[in-house]
């Protein structure tokens, strides 16, 4: 494990600007000037380790002319498109019977949901990392810009909703660092432009690559998908938010779609429970159209699946404690997507997810457990 070489730098950002999230996306596009490049210069010709993916050689084949002497450019931004939660966490023994009443030992509530925490686990990973989502004009919504912010994400494209609250979920957090979480959708349902604006569209087909999840509209997924695979974006799907079928027109864009084992069983109506099992599971996302399935096992590790290859497993790096597992599946899915955006192995990618999502399980919260570089390169030196 001590050959992998990540880059420790994080110079590509500086201190976050308080820049406060706009009420609406009519603003005329430019990437981020602390990014240092434009929407006509994309710097990322690497080559790509999973060769499935069609990129779009229109979008290097003008490439800039380096000064002599001057440092590289920045690459492409990773482009998260999804979900803002306030997370109100509660910490329990158990779960409550049906129509028992039981006391929490303690509550509190921390910025969150899926999108988010890819979000800022990219941004602490010193990854260029952009946000589009919403937020209500509340105070968990301000709670939420304040924790992306801090964390380095980049928040031009994130809009503020008069029309409907933040997001928010419920965290029942058990003793042994387990689960379970009800979502309340909000803004992140709600108030979406039937079609996205040109600026949204544009950033999306500058990225590096571009993360979803399903906590918001299958309508928004599908257009941020199209304009992705139109520019030759890898796309990476998230299958955790609503309990529905994926549309097919989502899954025709998607390059990587990434379940748990208990997703890829709801998704796919076949157990899960064993490796042999999964791999039939998988099978079946390929009949879908899906060539490459990232699947989270959990305290078994990860695979990733490509069509006509030998799955890659990738064992669970222990934590020396668990205390919070919320947030650990998103960690992965970013770290990963970091990672591969920096054209790392797939196999190197795999560790690097894990190595980030043992650090995410022993701090409480989802956005706080963030793991930065640093700390992710040493854990992969030390084992």
């Amino acid at each position: 494990m001590k050959g992998i070489a990540f880059s420790p730098s994080n110079q590509w950002c500086p201190k976050p600007l308080k820049n406060p999230p706009s009420t609406h996306r009519a603003r005329a596009f430019t990437i981020n000037p602390r990014f240092g490049f434009s929407n006509t210069e994309n710097p990322s010709n690497k080559t790509n380790p999973f060769p499935c993916f069609a990129i779009n050689p229109s979008r290097n084949s003008n490439p800039p002319t380096p000064v002599p002497g001057s440092p590289p450019p920045p690459p492409p931004p990773l482009v998260v498109v999804g979900s803002a939660n306030a997370d109100i966490y509660v910490e329990i023994e158990r779960l409550p019977m049906e129509g028992e009443t039981i006391s929490a030992k303690t509550g509190q509530t921390l910025p969150g949901g899926k999108g988010a925490n890819q979000a800022a686990c990219g941004g602490k990973l010193s990854y260029p990392t952009y946000f589009v989502g919403q937020v209500g004009d509340d105070a968990h919504g301000r709670l939420i810009t304040d924790a992306l912010e801090n964390g380095g994400v980049c928040l031009d494209r994130l809009s503020t909703v008069a029309a409907s609250p933040t997001g928010h979920a419920v965290v029942m957090l058990q003793s042994d660092g387990q689960n379970s979480i009800i979502i309340v959708g909000g803004a992140n349902m709600s108030c979406w432009p039937e079609t996205l604006s040109d600026e949204d569209l544009e950033l999306v087909r500058s990225a590096g690559i571009v993360l979803l999840q399903r906590e918001i509209p299958d309508s928004v997924n599908i257009q941020v998908a199209k304009a992705a695979r139109s520019a030759g974006v890898p796309v990476i799907l998230d299958a955790g938010g609503v309990d529905a079928p994926v549309p097919q027109e989502l899954l025709n864009s998607v390059d990587i779609f990434s379940p748990n084992e208990s997703e890829l069983s709801r998704l796919t109506g076949m157990p899960t429970e064993t490796f042999e099992q999964i791999s039939q599971a998988v099978v079946k996302c390929y009949e879908m159209g899906v060539k490459q399935v990232l699947v989270k096992l959990g305290a078994k590790g990860s695979a990733l699946f490509v069509q006509g290859e030998e799955p890659i497993k990738q064992p669970v790096i222990s934590a020396e404690k668990v205390l919070d597992t919320t947030g650990a599946g998103d960690t992965f899915t970013a770290a990963f997507a970091v990672a591969f955006v920096e054209g790392k192995s797939r196999k190197d990618c795999l560790s690097f997810a894990a190595a980030a999502a043992s650090l995410c399980v022993q701090v409480k919260g989802a956005i706080p457990s963030m793991p930065d570089r640093k700390s992710v390169l040493n854990l992969l030196q030390s084992i």
